[in-house]
Order: structure tokens, then sequence, then C-alpha cells
């Protein structure tokens, strides 16, 4: 077989430290930082980005050069906890948000941290659970077949680890520059982290953009394949579908808005269409996107269901550490506890039907989403179509079983949660299964290792949720949570019929043409739905990288290293800001706390308190005021500059 072939860069037969205190506190930490800062990222952009790499980054940089410690599998460790919170973070803020949104709405009662935090944990845990059985099928027996890209990629940075004090030392720059950059832009607020232009010649368009350093992040690690498709989707959105509007519109009222297309233009402008309008018209795409992406799955769906039915059961007991999965039976164990918990917990708004309807839509995510992450990676990978799916399906039956329409809609907004964050954690078990199966780590620490990583970012991700549901609601210009807001749409227009039906079609056949002129529909209606200040800069990041992958006079080994160093950099730069963003969050919330004692009260009236985050800049005055947008595009350039020069400086530093 080939797989007996294949030896791992540590031999089974050896053994050094890998599930330490140190790695499990070091990983946590990581699990808890990554998280929040894309739980921020994706409710800001309605992306994420991957933590493995920059994890096994700062891991080897902490614990071999700060520590001296000497270990790839305790590295190893370390990425395995640190990179599950981003992947818990991003199936819970694609839709735990819209409780919140309904919440503010009055249609349902605020969901409390217990169920927020209950929610992650279950659906963490049962990716995990769920997964692991597919171990040898999936890693082992398909080593030549299934890439893994994500988890070959961290295993090279792990077999590298002599560089990681370097790579590490990059991270953290762009970590700490990013943090400056934010609590100077948005806590200070010395200069405009959103620039607005709107264009009186073409009457209904604009062009804006949030100069923000995480967003250039996610340009530069996208590339400028994948930004220029939600820049031409934002573009098709802002130039020709609202500049039509306001030229055919005029006096017409057409639902959702209540007044006409010309007020609506004259009192809100650009964002009054496209709250009212393109929003909708977005829903309709990216739904589409996601159904698509399942629909071209299918062949692999029902092979990879077909093989995991085929080979449970049949790892047997190995004597070789490399071989060691946890046990059947514990698996078997854990998922009843999971199903009985989702069941029985008051905190948790299910019944016997709907608990079912998680465990048999949940292995079958699980088994698809492994699979798929295993071909096309996990950046790639359609979590937010299963959860629409999930939503379609869920929501209909809830609605004919005669729940409720708010009673069914929880519900499903449950499922669908629950289904996005094990098919995202089953994703992420893969993709570290297979970078500790190259490395010759042992898989059952791995698997636990998982679990605590799980378990940590999921009661982080609660709080944080509920922190930024505090500070700034979700749907507004701070966190427009735009996944969460679809599916929200989804299943308000599944339940009780609240959708412009004739908008979201005309996402769908929008999508459709998109589809057929063979270019990605998701990144595509993704810009469409989204403002066109998001998907500018990210746009911007990715031209940068398409400069430093096109210069003619570098030898192809310098281009490789400078984009790599310019990817830790940029990773740096999007925790940076989500760390700060949390931060920030704190201080918005703090001003509620302070209005509740008599005392404070009299101090935050002294000071005008109404914003924390804007308290400094009451205090020192705001010398960048007069510079307005210019002064945003200048600090937004300068950013630019520094994930240049840290790329270049990468570069140099490879030939040396």
């Amino acid at each position: 077989m080939e797989e007996k072939k294949f030896q791992p860069y540590i031999p089974a037969d050896k053994v050094m430290p890998e599930f330490t205190v140190v790695s499990v506190i070091l990983g946590a930490l990581l699990a808890i930082v990554f998280g929040g800062a894309n739980a921020y990222l994706g409710l800001r952009v309605g992306m994420t980005v991957s933590a493995s790499i920059p994890a096994a980054v700062i891991s080897m940089g902490v614990i071999r050069k700060i520590l001296k410690r000497d270990s790839i599998l305790e590295n190893n460790m370390v990425q395995t906890i640190g990179s599950a919170g981003e992947s818990v973070a991003a199936g819970a803020i694609f839709t735990l948000p819209a409780l919140f949104m309904w919440a503010e709405e009055g249609i349902v009662e605020v969901p409390s941290l217990v169920e927020i935090g209950l929610i992650a944990l279950c659906g963490g845990v049962l990716g995990v659970l769920l997964m692991v059985p597919l171990r040898k099928a999936l890693i082992v027996q398909e080593h030549g077949a299934l890439a893994y890209p994500e988890g070959q990629a961290c295993a090279e940075v792990l077999i590298a680890g002599e560089e990681g004090g370097a790579k590490a030392s990059t991270v953290f720059t762009g970590l700490g520059i990013a943090a400056i950059y934010k609590f100077i832009a948005d806590g200070l607020k010395l200069f405009p982290s959103e620039v607005d232009y709107s264009i009186p010649a073409y009457k209904g368009s604009g062009i804006g953009m949030d100069v923000l350093p995480a967003l250039a992040g996610v340009g530069y690690i996208c590339g400028p394949k994948v930004s220029s498709y939600l820049f031409a989707g934002g573009t098709v959105a802002w130039f020709v579908i609202m500049p039509l509007i306001a030229l055919f519109g005029s006096e017409l009222v057409i639902y959702p808005a209540e007044v006409s297309i010309a007020q609506l233009w004259a009192e809100d402008g650009t964002w009054g269409l496209w709250s009212n309008y393109v929003k909708y018209i977005g829903a309709g795409a990216v739904a589409t996107g996601g159904i698509l992406s399942l629909i071209k799955s299918l062949p692999l769906i029902i092979r990879t269901f077909r093989d995991a039915i085929g080979g449970y059961g049949k790892n047997g007991s190995s004597t070789l550490r490399t071989e060691q999965d946890m046990p059947m039976k514990v698996l078997g164990i854990g998922v009843l506890v999971i199903a009985l918990a989702l069941w029985l917990v008051p905190s948790i708004p299910l019944n016997f039907f709907s608990a079912l309807l998680v465990i048999v839509f949940g292995f079958f995510f699980a088994t698809v989403s492994s699979r798929m992450v295993g071909l096309i990676g996990s950046s790639n990978n359609p979590v937010s179509g299963m959860a629409i799916a999930t939503l379609l399906i869920s929501t209909m039956l809830l609605k004919y079983s005669g729940v409720e329409p708010a009673e069914g809609m929880v519900a499903a907004i449950t499922i669908g949660s629950l289904i996005c964050i094990i098919a995202a954690i089953a994703g992420d078990t893969s993709q570290d299964l297979k970078t500790g199966f190259l490395v010759g780590a042992t898989p059952k620490k791995q698997q636990i290792g998982e679990l605590i990583g799980c378990i940590v970012s999921a009661l982080a991700v609660g709080g944080i949720l509920y922190l930024f549901n505090a500070a700034w609601t979700y749907g507004g210009d701070e966190l427009p949570a735009a996944q969460a807001s679809l599916m929200k749409m989804v299943v308000e227009g599944v339940m009780g019929g609240q959708l412009p039906w004739a908008l979201v079609f005309v996402g769908v056949f929008i999508a459709l043409v998109v589809e057929v002129l063979g270019v990605p529909v998701m990144p595509f209606a993704i810009g469409l739905y989204l403002p066109i200040h998001l998907s500018t800069p990210i746009m911007a990041g990715g031209i940068l990288r398409w400069y430093l992958e096109k210069r003619k006079y570098a030898s192809e080994k310098a281009k490789n290293d400078c984009i790599q160093t310019g990817v830790l950099y940029t990773s740096g730069l999007i925790a940076g800001e989500g760390v700060v963003g949390i931060i920030l969050a704190l201080f918005a919330v703090i001003p509620a706390g302070v209005d509740a004692a008599g005392e404070a009260l009299k101090f935050a009236d002294k000071i005008n308190l109404t914003h924390a985050d804007g308290y400094l800049a009451q205090l020192m005055g705001n010398p960048f005021a007069g510079l307005g947008n210019i002064g945003g595009l200048v600090f937004f350039a300068f950013i630019l500059f520094t994930v240049y020069f840290f790329a270049r400086k990468g570069e140099k530093a490879s030939k040396d």
C-alpha cells in the first residue's frame, strides 16, 4: 500500500515533547486571539483567513527563541489548538448574529451568553468527533490524491522551523503596526477610517474605501484574482445597478423602501439605494453561489459519503504512535452526549426533531467538508453554501411541522449555526491532521488538542459576539455581518415571506450569468453584496501582490520568498486590527456600565463620555481633522508601503 511507503519527518518510533503544558497554554491563547480577530474580520467584510501558518510561526518564535525548547511536534500542537479558534469563529459569525438582529427588531429575546457559548461549543466538538473516523480514509489512504494545501503548507513551515524566529518577528511586527494604526484611526479618531465620495455627475454611483490594515491584508493574502472578483461585484453594484435604479426609478416607491427613490437618494444618497435594494440583490447572488458550489460538488459528495460509510470502524488498534486515533467508543459516546445536550439543555433552543436534524446534517457535511478541503483548500470550502442549504431545508420542515414563526426562526438559525461550525471545524481538523501526518505527530493527541481549541475558542467567541453586539449592534456600518444578514433573510423569506423576491431573483440570475461566463460566483457575489468601500482596499492589497509576483527582474525563488514574507506580515496586520477592534468594543461598552452607577454617571457627564473609543480624541483634539479623506488615503498608502517594505525585506534576507 502507498501509505506504508510514506515516512513522516519524525519517525513513529521516536518520541518527542508534544502534548505539553506549554503547547496547550500557548495554543489556547492563540485560539482566543485568532478567533477574536477572525470574528471581527468576518463580521466586517464577510470573510475569514486561515490561522494555521501564523499560529505555527508564532509558536516557533516563542517556543524556540524565547523558551529555548526544540520540538516540531510541540509546535505542531500549538498550531493545531490555535487554528481551531479561527474555524469556530467563522462558523459562529456567519450565522449567530442573526439572533441579535431579531432581538433588536423585537421579534425574539436577546440570546444569553450561555446560549451562544453552548451552540459554538457543541458545534465545534461535533465537528471534531465526526471527522476523526475519516482520518485513515482521507488523510492516510488518499495521501497522494488529496493535497490538503493549507495542511501541507503548514507542515513545510514547521519543518523549516530553524527560520521560525525571523518569521515570527515579521508576524509580530505586522500585529503591532496594525494595532497602533487601528487605535489611532478608530480609538483616537485622528483621521477618518472610511473615505467616501459621491459622484454627482453620475447619479446613483459612489466610491469609497475603508482605509484599514486588515482589508489590505485580506487582499494581499487572497491575491489579485479573488480581489478582482470581489471588486468586480462591487463595481457592478455601485456603478451599474444603483445608477440604473436612480435613472429609471425617479418618483417610484419600490418595496422594501417606504419613500420614493428620488427622496431616498436626496436623503441618504448611495447608502439609501444600497441598503434598500442592492443588498437584497447581493443576497440572491450569494445564496445562488453557495448552492451552485454544492451542486457542482455532488459527485464528490456522494463518493465521499459512500467511502466514509465503508471505512468506518476499520482503523483497528495499532501500537504505532503515528496511527493511534481516539477510540470509536469514545467518539460514539461523545456524539450521543452532544445530541442529548442539544435536545435537553434548556439554553439551546432545539427540540428532539431539530436536534436529530443537526446530527444528520452534521455527519453529512462534516464528511463533505473534510474531503472538499483536501481538494480545494479551506479558503474555497463553501461553508456558507452548506449553511444556506441546511437553512432552506430545516426552515421548511420546521414551518410545516406547525411551530410558531419566531420559535421556528430561532431553531432554524441555531441548526444552521451548528452545521456551519461543524463544517468549518471538520475542514480545519482535516488540514491539521494532514500536517500532523506529514511531520509525524500523534493523531490522538492532535484530536484532543482540537477539542481543547474548540472549547476555549467557543467560550471566547461567545463573549466576543456578545461584546460586539453591545458595542455596535450587527448590521450597521461598523459590523455589517454580511453572511449572518443573508442567513437571516433566508429564514425570514421561507418562514414568513418577508423577502422582496423580485430583487432576490435579480441577484439569482446575475449569479447564473457570472457562472456561465466562468467567473467564480462566490467572491463576485460577496463583492456585489458588500459595500464597495470594503472591496476597494482589498483590491489595493491584491494589486500590490500582483506587482510583486509579476516583476520580471526577480527570480522565482526571490518572488516566492517575497510573497511568503508578505503573507506572514499581512496575517499580523489582520490579527493586530482584530485585537484592537475587540479592545475598542470593550471601551465602547464601558459607558453603559459606567452610567449605571450614580457617581460614575457624574464622571461620564463631566467628560461627555458618549463613546469610549473617542474619549482620547475628545481630550486631545483632532490635529488631522482638516485632512479629511485625503488624510485617510495617505495613511492607507503608508500601510501598503509597509507591506511592500517587509515583503522585499524578506526577499533580501533569503538571498543573504
